[in-house]
């Protein structure tokens, strides 16, 4: 991949009833990754308009260097040692791909 920007796109199924923990959890992490990581440049979390228990994650690194950065993180890896009793089993799907256009 050339050296530039890097989006990732997740989707995940949170399990019944632990929407909240997953919220406060996701929450901690993306705060964390946006104030402290100088290559995290943008951290969403959106929910999915008809199921609540769907959510979608994007982010951008400055490159893929920095997402490699974020992902040895103390915030990261709380949060994925946290996420794993949190979210349905085998539902989480990951898309990494170059960010092209960007007006934000």
């Amino acid at each position: 991949m050339p050296d530039h920007s890097v989006s990732l796109v997740i989707s995940v199924r949170v399990l019944p009833d632990r929407r909240a923990d997953f919220l406060t959890g996701i929450s901690r992490n993306a705060v964390a990754s946006v104030r402290d990581e100088p290559g995290c440049l943008r951290f969403d979390v959106a929910a999915d308009a008809s199921d609540e228990d769907l959510f979608w994650v994007y982010e951008v690194f400055a490159d893929l260097e920095a997402l490699e950065a974020h992902r040895r993180t103390p915030h990261y890896l709380a949060w994925q040692a946290q996420k794993d009793a949190l979210i349905v089993p085998g539902s989480q799907s990951d898309r990494l791909g170059p960010l092209l256009v960007s007006e934000g």
